[in-house]
């Protein structure tokens, strides 16, 4: 299993041109248009060159976000818990 730590969250706007791929992908995805003021929450996948991106207003709780993480083997790391926590709702 590996670990996701928060690499940042940031608005669409401000998003760095390096996570622009991984946000697109993942919208795609998600079918879904993402504004400038989308919240984005990139994390990186230790031991990965991966990224995995959460457009924090599409969860209600961080158990959901837990569990997309656990599809995709990884674990989010108990700091980074934390700080999303902060950022929902």
């Amino acid at each position: 299993m590996f670990i996701a730590t928060l690499g940042g969250i940031f608005r669409f706007r401000d998003l760095p041109d390096e996570y622009g791929p991984y946000v697109q992908f993942k919208a795609g995805i998600e079918k879904r248009e993402i504004k400038d003021g989308d919240e984005i929450a990139i994390l990186d996948i230790t031991g990965t060159a991966s990224h995995h991106v959460l457009f924090l207003d599409s969860y209600n709780s961080i158990e959901q976000i837990k569990e997309e993480l656990k599809e995709a083997d990884a674990k989010v790391n108990h700091t980074t818990l934390k700080i999303l926590e902060g950022h929902l709702n």
